[in-house]
């Protein structure tokens, strides 16, 4: 679990040893998916009055589809994190884009939407299947890196002007 009482942890720090699953309702649509667990380690500790530190390590393996042919493909993500929380009413702490703000009267500090955030901004946002990923046919969509296609090759008009700048090739 991914909760911490805030009043225990005013007077001991927590160490976190945890996994946040792939079908945890934290994830959002559109979210890259872990293909498993993600693994939170770390250290979350009181900072101050109301505030609090989380220092640790998220590790896992998104899935994603390659964006040249469409195969699925799988790719590790490994990243340190630290994320400050503080009460809603910190004005300073408010104006802070990496303050991550408690609910009014927050009995408890739930990792997992801070956690969410990092994964989603950790995975990388264009992994091929392979480097030498031809893609798919435009025109019939056959998986160039199986089979070859009989399809003319289609050229853009819009690129004539440039290519007759070129010397017409």
């Amino acid at each position: 679990m991914l909760s911490f009482d805030i009043r225990a942890l005013e007077s001991k720090a927590a160490q976190v040893d945890e996994d946040l699953g792939a079908d945890d309702p934290v994830w959002q649509e559109g979210d890259p998916r872990p293909d498993g667990p993600v693994q939170v380690i770390g250290r979350l500790s009181a900072a101050g009055t109301d505030r609090f530190y989380f220092s640790g390590h998220l590790e896992g393996v998104a899935q994603d589809a390659c964006p040249r042919c469409l195969t699925e493909v799988r790719a590790g993500v490994s990243t340190e994190v630290q994320f400050i929380f503080a009460a809603a009413d910190d004005e300073a702490a408010a104006e802070d884009p990496d303050v991550v703000l408690l609910a009014e009267h927050a009995h408890e500090i739930d990792l997992r939407p801070a956690i969410r955030e990092e994964w989603v901004l950790a995975v990388p946002s264009f992994v091929l299947c392979r480097d030498d990923c031809k893609g798919l046919c435009p025109t019939c969509g056959t998986d160039l890196n199986s089979e070859t296609c009989t399809c003319a090759t289609v050229t853009d008009s819009r690129w004539a002007a440039l290519r007759q700048t070129r010397g017409g090739s």
